[in-house]
């Protein structure tokens, strides 16, 4: 990243509605030219985290800044930031071109200045060749593209969107995620993005805040955050995981040494606050290897294959009780074991973590 200087400073935010709070000492730092994501399930907070940043809501407590500004105070209009929503809310009766002007017109744009800023706005999103069209006359793709055009018109210091690509169909969300991102790259401005899409959030951002009941349980990058999760939530929030219940014996500068079912002795990290006694491991499908029954790590029997296209889930059920998921990708070198077939199960190097509840 070009530059690590913070654009917006979240500072031990709280925000109460009546005797409920839905955020609890929020504190983070989105960083200049940063695609940035609030992650996490309906009611974590992450919405209303991004209404306090734009405005619509006012914070309890803490203070949110940007470029070293106190928004305290500042009304929505007031803030250089913009919003796309999750219904795009286009002027039925405008032009393309036109829903992209009005808000610089009213922001004081001559007409001249106004046609030309949305001309630029809409190649920019390749959407200049439907700049006369109206918006019933566009796909759902298309009216999202003129909405992120209008908001990147007026040139705002951060752009915030709340689920953008949440009415589209998988293979049009899949195009306009990748669209999204060079977007943000050739504007060079942060964005703030909510979802509770893992997949978007995984591949779209430079970091990610997985957040669960008002609060941030961790901050990372994509890859921080899949391989190293710091609890059983992110773990299981994150893509698939399998979870098992092991012994922990010993904990050293954020390393343990454990006993897995069956026995078998194991080393692998262990994330912060993790103590000895009963600890929970945290193992991604793919990063398991079958092997034969007498080998591996843990030993087990297939009861189920799923596939899946490109790989097969191979579920298995441990000799000592429990069940794991196996991601095996589908090949003709491979050979995927038939249920009722005895195997071994090795785990790679660095792949399972030790969590904290």
């Amino acid at each position: 990243m070009a530059t690590q200087h913070v654009s917006v400073d979240i500072d031990h935010v709280v925000k109460r509605y009546g005797s409920v709070t839905a955020l609890h000492q929020i504190s983070l730092n989105i960083r200049q030219n940063e695609f940035f994501t609030l992650l996490g399930p309906s009611g974590c907070g992450k919405t209303t985290l991004l209404r306090c940043i734009a405005g619509f809501e006012e914070v309890s407590e803490g203070h949110i800044r940007l470029n070293q500004q106190d928004l305290t105070g500042l009304a929505a209009h007031e803030r250089p930031v913009n919003t796309v929503f999750q219904q795009y809310a286009l002027f039925p009766h405008m032009s393309v071109e036109e829903n992209v002007m009005f808000g610089l017109q009213r922001s004081g744009w001559t007409r001249r200045e106004a046609v030309r800023r949305a001309d630029d706005m809409l190649k920019l999103v390749q959407m200049d060749e439907f700049s006369r069209r109206k918006p019933a006359q566009l796909s759902g793709g298309q009216q999202q593209r003129v909405a992120l055009a209008r908001a990147l018109a007026p040139r705002p210091k951060v752009l915030l969107l709340d689920e953008p690509l949440s009415a589209l169909d998988l293979k049009l969300r899949q195009a306009v995620r990748i669209q999204l991102k060079e977007i943000q790259r050739e504007t060079g401005i942060a964005f703030v993005f909510v979802t509770h899409d893992q997949e978007e959030a995984l591949t779209m951002s430079d970091r990610i805040a997985v957040m669960s009941k008002g609060y941030v349980q961790q901050t990372g990058s994509p890859k921080e955050i899949y391989e190293a999760p710091v609890n059983r939530f992110v773990a299981d929030f994150i893509g698939e995981t399998n979870l098992l219940d092991v012994e922990v014996q010993s904990v050293t500068d954020g390393s343990a040494q454990i006993i897995l079912p069956g026995g078998h002795p194991f080393s692998c990290p262990a994330a912060a606050k993790v103590n000895p006694g009963t600890g929970h491991l945290s193992v991604r499908p793919e990063r398991i290897h079958l092997t034969e029954a007498v080998q591996g790590d843990l030993q087990g029997t297939v009861i189920d294959q799923v596939y899946l296209g490109t790989d097969t889930h191979v579920q298995v059920a441990l000799a000592d009780g429990g069940n794991m998921t196996v991601r095996m990708q589908n090949s003709a070198q491979l050979t995927i074991p038939d249920p009722g077939s005895r195997v071994g199960l090795t785990l790679e190097a660095g792949a399972a973590c030790l969590l904290t509840d």
